[in-house]
């Protein structure tokens, strides 16, 4: 382990700043063939819900240039089963071993934060609110600053450990909506999700996903998060983490210097299930390259 990689997100102590996207890397346990899941300054699980979700109907991932869109839409079997069945398998995995939970009301929520809340080895929880809200009216609680405060409040009484909360891009003004959030108690930030996006088959003449929309990820939504993490970190006072692209040391290193204490590779996992590990080492030599003693000293210089 390299001691100069060594960074931490509020209370959360990692041997580096390299984590996994919610999402897209299971539950830790199916990359373990490829790497010690464990060296991972943190992973990110797959999404919680309170109850079992079958997720939207097939065609739901589309390959787009330079990256991808996705529909799943939180495909999971509920809380209760990853208490009873998959937190006893991973719970030795990685120290910082992180649930997302998602919902469609401020009830959905508090009922998966608290439940987590009880599990010994699971430090942190990451707060998607970029769900439906189905008693608002369909929309999602991180497009509108008073419903995302709101949100975060209620679910800040009952969990007790580290609550990240995860931004949406699809909004005006970014900002905005991260001060709400910090006002309302969040530990740190995570962004940016998702940007809202659609694929269309010309010679079919309809739209490629059953869902009509979905969430774009990879290469191509970089620049935008870049921008975003920028912004947020320099208007906050609580860590933040970056994710949006990520596909190599350099990436990472970006997103520091733009303010991230440590980033969320996603999309890449898919392509290289070696790619988190790849970018743990090229941080090393990047470190060796420009004789920094600390990678911490990255954070927030532009």
């Amino acid at each position: 382990m390299d001691e100069r990689l060594k960074t931490n997100i509020g209370s959360l102590q990692l041997d580096n700043p390299v984590m996994t996207a919610s999402g897209t890397f299971g539950f830790g346990e199916e990359y373990s063939d490829f790497i010690d899941v464990s060296s991972l300054g943190g992973i990110v699980v797959k999404g919680t819900t309170g109850e079992r979700r079958e997720g939207n109907a097939y065609p739901r991932l589309a390959e787009i240039p330079a990256g991808m869109i996705n529909a799943v839409g939180l495909q999971n079997k509920g809380v209760e089963y990853f208490c009873n069945e998959i937190y006893p398998r991973i719970k030795g995995i990685n120290k910082n071993t992180i649930v997302n939970v998602s919902g469609s009301s401020i009830e959905e929520y508090c009922k998966v934060a608290g439940m987590i809340n009880d599990l010994e080895e699971i430090p942190a929880i990451e707060l998607n609110i970029s769900c439906p809200n189905v008693k608002k009216g369909g929309m999602g609680f991180g497009v509108n600053k008073d419903m995302a405060k709101e949100v975060v409040m209620e679910v800040r009484k009952v969990y007790k450990k580290h609550l990240i909360v995860k931004l949406t891009p699809n909004v005006t003004n970014i900002v905005e909506i991260a001060q709400a959030i910090e006002s309302a108690g969040a530990d740190s930030l995570s962004l940016i999700n998702t940007l809202l996006a659609m694929a269309v088959d010309a010679e079919r003449q309809k739209p490629v996903l059953s869902t009509i929309t979905g969430g774009m990820s990879g290469p191509a939504v970089k620049p935008v998060a870049l921008r975003c993490v920028w912004q947020v970190a320099h208007n906050v006072d609580i860590p933040v983490i970056g994710m949006g692209g990520i596909q190599n040391a350099t990436d990472v290193i970006e997103f520091m210097l733009v303010g991230a204490s440590a980033v969320e590779v996603g999309t890449a996992n898919f392509i290289n299930p070696k790619v988190t590990t790849e970018i743990i080492a090229g941080l090393s030599e990047y470190l060796d390259r420009h004789k920094i003693s600390n990678i911490k000293e990255l954070i927030g210089k532009i």
